[in-house]
């Protein structure tokens, strides 16, 4: 990235004005994109509660033996 001094020194401001406009532009991304990072993450949280729900419900039913009682 080439930049046009016109012969002028680069001062203290320049370089903090450069650096506001490219953490303003970051900034602004991050808060577009928070909503969207959110939804997704607590899709993938509820999916995985799920299927830890599910895979513990069919290992139980696997392991839990069936009591048959007959009168004689």
């Amino acid at each position: 990235m080439s930049v046009q001094t016109n012969g002028r020194r680069i001062t203290r401001a320049d370089l903090e004005a450069a650096f506001e406009k490219v953490v303003g532009e970051g900034e602004k991304t991050v808060e577009r994109a928070t909503p969207a990072a959110a939804v997704i993450a607590g899709a993938a949280v509820l999916v995985v509660v799920t299927l830890a729900f599910l895979a513990g419900k069919r290992r139980g039913r696997k392991r839990s033996s069936v009591v048959e009682i007959r009168r004689i």
